[in-house]
């Protein structure tokens, strides 16, 4: 548990003089009740001795977890997610025909990812976008299983790698009305003005200026990263960006709206050799791209160089989205409790006595 306010913690020490008022008030009162129940000797019954003493310290209690609450107390619980949207954005270049992951890279991502979609709940709409030279939105996102799973065996191996385009088209799926749109996308990283672009670098730069030019052209203000909580979108590529706007620069516009981007790297840094038709060519893994992609966005990178891991990959991730862990207050709750406290102590206090004090 960790305190939001900590200096309020200062309220406890409040407590010790008032205990010990409420300790010679408890004594003093304690001659008085129960005047019928004594001992042969004269003395008070022990119990009720006890008892007398029982409001004092329920309303000692009630003051230590009013104290707490004033401090917003923070704890880490589990919750069901909230993600109500996963775009599952998945490499079919060339490249992913590639046999170092049995039987080969693509058949291996299309059995994890058919093992992700059925671990997700019901409520769960999962969208299917599919790149390679460019890309496509294969699928909107849908809560019908077999549609999905249909699009996901409608993939087949093309030329390029358009990573940047992924991203792009996965957000215009998770905000249809927003008028994101790829083409445009591309005209204004050409022209400058996306961000991750210099002229972009350099307007943030100047401050304040640059806000506010963003602001009189009506683009949408950005919000802090991976504050999104209604969608998420995994991205699974085995090469480097080829085609269509740059990855880190289509990252920072899924950062500015919030949305959390989980890629996951196929193969090996040091790459495989493919050869086919009497060529061959070398493809590698752009980790660097990717983990700056996660970074930005908030979310995580993840690297399988064989079967085995990438279904162990989607079962982390399957974990990370129907349950998560977050920080919450639960000030209320003492707050709450402390209620129920000195309400019990003010009940008794008139059952022994006829009042509260």
């Amino acid at each position: 548990m960790s305190f939001i306010w900590p200096q309020m913690l200062w309220l406890l020490a409040a407590l010790v003089p008032l205990s010990w008022v409420a300790m010679r008030w408890a004594r003093r009162g304690s001659r008085s009740a129960w005047p019928g129940l004594k001992t042969p000797g004269g003395a008070p019954i022990a119990a009720r001795r006890w008892v007398s003493k029982l409001p004092i310290v329920l309303a000692l209690a009630a003051g230590v977890l009013w104290c707490l609450a004033a401090a917003r107390p923070a704890s880490v619980i589990t919750l069901p997610s909230p993600h109500e949207t996963v775009i599952l954005a998945i490499d079919a270049s060339g490249s992913m025909r590639a046999n170092d992951i049995a039987p080969n890279r693509l058949a291996a991502a299309q059995t994890a990812a058919r093992a992700f979609i059925a671990q997700q709940p019901r409520s769960t709409r999962i969208g299917i976008v599919g790149f390679a030279g460019t890309a496509s939105l294969v699928q909107p996102p849908t809560d019908r299983r077999e549609d999905i799973l249909q699009a996901i065996e409608r993939l087949q191996p093309q030329r390029g790698t358009a990573i940047g385009s992924a991203i792009v088209v996965s957000l215009a799926a998770i905000f249809p009305g927003a008028g994101i749109d790829l083409n445009s996308v591309t005209r204004q990283q050409a022209s400058g003005s996306l961000p991750g672009s210099r002229e972009a670098r350099r307007d943030a730069a100047r401050g304040a200026g640059g806000s506010a030019s963003a602001a009189q052209s009506g683009e949408t203000p950005a919000v802090e990263p991976g504050s999104f909580d209604s969608a998420v979108i995994v991205l699974m590529t085995d090469g480097q960006s080829t085609a269509g706007p740059d990855p880190v620069a289509a990252a920072k516009l899924a950062a500015g709206r919030g949305v959390r981007v989980y890629t996951v790297g196929i193969g090996t840094a040091k790459g495989e050799v493919m050869r086919s038709d009497g060529w061959s060519m070398r493809v590698s893994l752009d980790e660097a791209v990717l983990k700056t992609v996660a970074d930005l966005t908030r979310g995580e990178y993840f690297q399988a160089a064989s079967a085995g891991e990438l279904e162990r990959i989607y079962r982390s991730l399957n974990s990370r989205f129907v349950t998560e862990k977050k920080e919450m207050e639960i000030g209320a709750l003492l707050s709450v409790a402390a209620t129920c406290l000195a309400l019990v102590a003010a009940a008794l206090a008139m059952m022994r006595s006829g009042r509260i004090i």
